[in-house]
């Protein structure tokens, strides 16, 4: 798994407060969010009681205690949950998070009153509390996210639910700063479809290193056959795919190039990779390429073909907001006549966790110009049945700026008939997003995953990292 997809997320937890309402509200809230935050598995940083009254912030000096112990631990706190348990001090929260000096995406929750508890001694008024906060937070440039009710119960299922989603977006942003590309190989030149500028990327914290294939046969070319770094490789192959149909030989091959990427990746903090999967390593080795990338991507750590850098982090950013492998495919076949339904496509770079009965076999298109005995490694497959997302980022030389768009829909499992890593796809009103694809001048290479992951991707992108992002659904 890549180095920044972070499993464990911590949280910097502020409760708001305001005196002329109950103060037992505050411990109740306190008492609640432990026991949701423990079953979820997320670590949290909050003012304990002796820090401030009830623990909760409501002053000042609240807010600067607060903004203190977030900002001592700033290199852990992935993201910020505000919880008004009453109408709450909108602005010492608001102080709290501004004087934090924290850039992680902020949750507001606000519980709901009962109808038999609207006396003085037992209201709320978090529901008119959290839009007076949310005002204060958005004139201080904070941008924050919204539970699904604008009001919830913090030991209910809604807000359970919301605080999943919100550690996916967290997780999400964590992993999108600082990225690191590793580009191998030469962009084949017919694919000027994937070209991209390494200048808009480093302007949005992602670095591009490259890696000439030349310097990958020469090391490839110093490994000794009895090296243990290639039976390592060599059984992770054959526990990816069934590789009865390859031969030895080229199957060591496979292994040893496998060695040579992954000690250039780990040397280099390399995220994600883009490689050139043809011709020159099916001429120089005799191998595809497909199989190594599919079990990088199965081990959260995506590779893109045809060095589609974009497309590559596009790739990571599905994995990394969902824990599922991605892939990349071309946006390539129509259905019959169904217009709601595609068939997305490549030689065969799947994640072998996606695909019913993944085998390793030859790239049979490539090998009508390379011969298909110098293509072992493509891995055949179909996609199974489920959810699925899909997203792109692109680099806009001309508006100066990445652009992205994503959607959802589903995996079906219609009959085809093709070779490959396949998918029959159904998305809701396709043909309009596919003249979006084409007026917009995006690639023809998407990245998709067995995920529902559409709303947090655009809420990331749009909202935290600033990059704009075309929904479909919400077209």
């Amino acid at each position: 798994m890549s180095r920044k997809i972070l499993q464990q997320l911590t949280f910097g937890v502020i409760v708001g407060n305001r005196g002329f309402f109950p103060s037992y509200l505050v411990t109740e809230a306190r008492r609640d969010a432990a026991q949701v935050f423990e079953q979820l598995g997320i670590k949290t940083v909050i003012l304990d009681e002796n820090q401030s009254k009830l623990g909760g912030v409501e002053t000042w000096q609240d807010a600067k205690a607060c903004a203190e112990l977030f900002h001592r631990h700033r290199d852990e706190i992935n993201g910020v949950v505000i919880l008004l348990p009453n109408f709450g001090d909108e602005k010492a929260v608001a102080d709290a998070v501004r004087l934090s000096g924290l850039t992680v995406p902020v949750l507001v929750q606000a519980e709901q009153d009962s109808l038999d508890k609207m006396g003085l001694a037992t209201r709320r008024d978090s529901f008119c509390g959290k839009i007076s906060l949310c005002n204060n937070l958005r004139q201080c440039g904070i941008p924050f996210t919204l539970t699904s009710r604008h009001v919830c119960t913090v030991a209910g299922e809604d807000f359970s639910r919301d605080l999943q989603r919100f550690t996916q977006l967290c997780r999400l942003v964590h992993a999108m700063k600082g990225v690191r590309i590793g580009a191998i190989g030469a962009r084949p030149a017919a694919f000027n479809t994937v070209r991209y500028s390494e200048k808009l990327l480093e302007r949005m914290g992602v670095s591009v290193e490259t890696l000439d294939l030349s310097e990958i046969f020469t090391r490839v070319g110093r490994l000794s056959d009895n090296d243990l770094r290639v039976d390592e490789k060599l059984a992770l192959l054959k526990d990816n795919a069934d590789t009865a149909a390859i031969p030895a030989q080229k199957l060591h091959t496979m292994a040893k190039l496998f060695v040579v990427i992954s000690e250039w990746v780990m040397a280099n903090d390399i995220d994600t990779t883009a490689i050139q999967c043809w011709t020159s390593l099916q001429e120089n080795l005799g191998i595809n390429v497909c199989s190594i990338m599919s079990v990088m991507s199965g081990q959260l750590m995506p590779s893109a073909c045809e060095v589609d850098v974009m497309g590559a982090l596009s790739m990571y950013a599905l994995a990394s907001c969902s824990l599922s492998p991605a892939s990349i495919a071309d946006w390539n076949n129509n259905f019959g006549d169904e217009q709601d339904k595609c068939v997305l496509f490549h030689c065969g770079n799947f994640p072998a966790e996606s695909l019913e009965s993944p085998v390793m076999g030859t790239a049979d298109i490539i090998g009508t110009t390379v011969g298909c005995e110098n293509t072992c490694g493509a891995v055949h497959g179909r996609m199974k049945a489920g959810p699925l997302t899909y997203f792109r980022l692109s680099s806009d030389d001309f508006t100066g700026k990445v652009r992205a768009y994503v959607g959802e829909g589903t995996v079906v499992d219609d009959p085809l008939d093709t070779v490959g890593c396949r998918a029959v796809v159904q998305i809701p009103a396709m043909e309009p997003l596919l003249r979006y694809i084409c007026e917009q001048g995006f690639e023809h290479h998407v990245a998709m995953n067995h995920s529902a992951t559409a709303a947090v991707l655009h809420e990331a992108f749009t909202k935290y990292l600033g990059i704009e992002c075309y929904w479909h659904a919400k077209a």
